[in-house]
């Protein structure tokens, strides 16, 4: 049996540092997300802080934790029955962590911790514990990977085999060289990996510069065959409607299933 799932990646302004202004924003964007019908709305890679730090000092100070009254602006602004991941810098005592909270109405499901660093990161924030993850939520099983973790096609065929009915990606794409007319290359690996695990995966990725980086501009919905289902208007929303199969159902009429088919052994 297969579902239909209104979704949109969305990327607003980030201030790096302005933790208040960027809360403020998202918020926004969230509601006007909601206005639009989804149900699923994934906003960027530590969207609340910004991303280029100086210095771990710098991170620890734009840091929030799980517990900070200012999730509040967030959660009061998601309708009832829908879901809202949203990147953080976390504030875990000792420790601080690139996260995605998933969030609801009035509350969150969980956090899940960035266990692929990339580049500076690793300068900054201590390693999650989890190649993914995947959260029972309001709209289905939602797994969620930050940004680099999908390079690595182990993370979203984990999710999958795990039961996740699409993949929510927030991620922050610095800028690379492409051949005219290319998509960027990380569209290209989030193409394959939904394409070969049936996956929908909605990504939300900064856009313009942050300390002279400059981001792709990667924000997409991606449908479970691979086929980019929505870009960013304007306005920077990327809205579809997916269709979600059953997840145990990875079957390809008439001789085939993308799962059954696996040879473990031979890996």
């Amino acid at each position: 049996m297969s579902a239909l799932l209104a979704v949109a990646a969305v990327s607003p302004e980030i201030i790096l540092g302005d933790t208040a202004g960027n809360i403020a924003r998202c918020a926004a964007s969230i509601a006007e997300a909601s206005l639009r019908g989804a149900r699923l709305i994934v906003l960027p890679e530590l969207a609340l802080s910004g991303y280029v730090f100086h210095d771990a000092a710098e991170a620890r100070a734009a840091a929030i934790t799980r517990s900070d009254p200012v999730w509040q602006r967030l959660t009061d602004v998601i309708p009832e029955g829908a879901v809202a991941v949203v990147g953080y810098a976390e504030d875990a005592g000792e420790a601080i962590y690139n996260s995605a909270a998933v969030l609801t109405h009035g509350g969150r499901i969980g956090d899940y911790r960035k266990s692929h660093l990339w580049g500076a990161e690793s300068s900054l924030f201590s390693v999650g514990d989890s190649a993914g993850s995947v959260y029972d939520t309001p709209i289905g099983r939602v797994g969620v990977a930050v940004c680099y973790d999908n390079e690595f096609p182990e993370v979203p065929r984990r999710l999958a085999l795990a039961g996740a009915d699409v993949l929510a990606l927030p991620v922050n794409w610095p800028l690379v060289d492409r051949p005219e007319g290319e998509h960027p290359p990380e569209t290209i690996q989030a193409m394959a990996a939904a394409r070969s695990s049936r996956l929908p995966t909605v990504i939300a990725d900064r856009a313009g510069l942050e300390r002279g980086v400059e981001w792709t501009g990667g924000t997409a919905v991606i449908d479970g065959h691979g086929w980019i289902a929505a870009l960013p208007d304007r306005d920077g929303f990327a809205v579809a409607r997916l269709t979600l199969s059953d997840p145990g159902d990875k079957s390809i009429p008439p001789f085939n299933d993308l799962f059954r088919d696996r040879r473990p052994e031979l890996y």
